[in-house]
C-alpha cells in the first residue's frame, strides 16, 4: 500500500448532509462531512497489475485488494475512520538460473486509523466549500515473515511492513449541484523496521465529478449518475536495506482515471480505471499497466 509498484487506497468516505446527494472521489479524499452519530461504510476491490519491467526478468506483479472502511461522525466537523485491507499478491519472474518463479501470498494487510477535522467551512444554497485535515497511523497488521520454498518473500509480496507508518494532509473541497471538486495533499513517513524501509510517499490528487444524469433536477430527483476524472501525482523515495538506498526503486508517476458512479442519498456504486500517463521511476523499478476499481458505500 506504499509503494509505488504496490497499490493505493482511498480511504475517505463521502457522506455529505449539505446537498441531496452526494458523489466522492473514487482514488481521493473529500471533505464533505459525515453526519454527527452517523456512520459510513465502504468496500472497494482493487486489481494492480504491473509488467512492466525493465529489468529483463520479466516480472509480472499481481495484487488484488479487498478494502473495507469505516468511518464515524463525532461531531459535525470530527469524523474516524479506520481501513482494514485483505489481499492477494502475486510474482511471477525469471530466476537467475533461467526457471520462472511465482512467489505469492494472501491475508490482511497493514490496517490504518485517522481522523479527520473540518478548520473551514462556508454553505451557500446549492454549494459548500470545505477546508479539513487528517492525520492517523498504519499499524504493522499485516504478516511480512511469511515464507516460501524459495526463502522469505520479497518486499513486493509481503502483506505487511512491520512499521508504524504516521501520515497526513489537507483536503479542500467545492461542491454544487452539477458538479464537484476535491483537491488533496498528503505525506506518508515509512519508518524502518527489521532492517528494511519503504521510500516514503508524498501525493497531490485531484478529483472532479460531474453530473451526467439527469438534466433537470426535479423536487423527487433521488437518483443521479454521475462522470468522475481524476489525476494522482505520486512520488516516493528509494526503498532503503539497512540503512543503503536501493537505486532500483521508488520515482514519480502521474495517473489519470475515468470513472461512472450511481449515487442515491444513502448509497453509491461506483467504477473506475486508472492508467499511467507518466511514470519516471528509478533504473529497473517495476511499472504498472493499469489499476481497476470497484464498489460500494453505504451511510446509516
Amino acid at each position: 500500500m506504499k509503494r509505488i509498484a504496490g497499490f493505493t487506497i482511498a480511504f475517505l468516505i463521502a457522506a455529505g448532509t449539505s446537498l441531496p446527494a452526494t458523489p466522492a472521489p473514487i482514488t481521493t479524499n473529500t471533505a464533505l462531512p459525515v453526519a454527527k452519530g452517523e456512520y459510513v461504510f465502504r468496500q472497494q476491490a482493487i486489481f494492480n497489475q504491473s509488467g512492466d519491467d525493465p529489468s529483463g526478468a520479466r516480472r509480472d506483479h499481481h495484487v488484488a485488494v479487498s478494502a473495507s472502511v469505516l468511518g464515524y461522525g463525532v461531531t459535525a466537523d470530527l469524523a474516524l475512520f479506520g481501513v482494514a485491507p485483505l489481499a492477494y499478491k502475486k510474482l511471477r519472474m525469471t530466476a537467475p538460473g533461467g526457471a520462472r518463479v511465482t512467489r505469492e501470498d494472501s491475508g490482511l494487510g497493514d490496517i490504518r486509523a485517522f481522523a479527520r477535522y473540518t478548520v473551514y467551512k462556508r454553505d451557500m444554497p446549492g454549494r459548500t466549500f470545505r477546508i479539513a485535515p487528517f492525520a492517523g497511523i498504519e499499524f504493522p497488521t499485516g504478516d511480512d515473515t511469511a515464507t516460501d520454498a524459495l526463502g522469505r518473500l520479497p518486499p513486493p509480496v509481503r502483506l505487511g511492513s512491520r512499521s508504524w507508518d504516521p501520515f497526513g494532509g489537507l483536503i479542500v473541497t467545492w461542491q454544487t449541484l452539477d458538479y464537484q471538486i476535491d483537491v488533496q495533499a498528503s505525506y506518508q513517513a515509512n519508518i524502518e523496521a527489521g532492517g528494511f524501509e519503504f521510500g516514503d510517499v508524498a501525493r497531490l490528487d485531484g478529483s472532479l465529478q460531474v453530473r451526467l444524469w439527469p438534466g433537470e433536477l426535479g423536487d423527487d430527483t433521488s437518483a443521479f449518475v454521475y462522470g468522475v476524472a481524476e489525476l494522482n501525482l505520486i512520488n516516493q523515495g528509494k526503498n532503503r536495506m539497512s540503512g543503503v538506498a536501493n537505486p532500483d526503486s521508488g520515482g514519480t508517476a502521474l495517473w489519470g482515471l475515468l470513472g461512472l458512479q450511481y449515487v442515491t442519498p444513502r448509497r453509491i456504486i461506483e467504477a473506475g480505471v486508472q492508467l499511467p500517463l507518466m511514470q519516471d521511476l528509478n533504473r529497473t523499478a517495476l511499472q504498472r499497466d493499469y489499476i481497476a476499481r470497484g464498489g460500494f458505500r453505504l451511510n446509516f
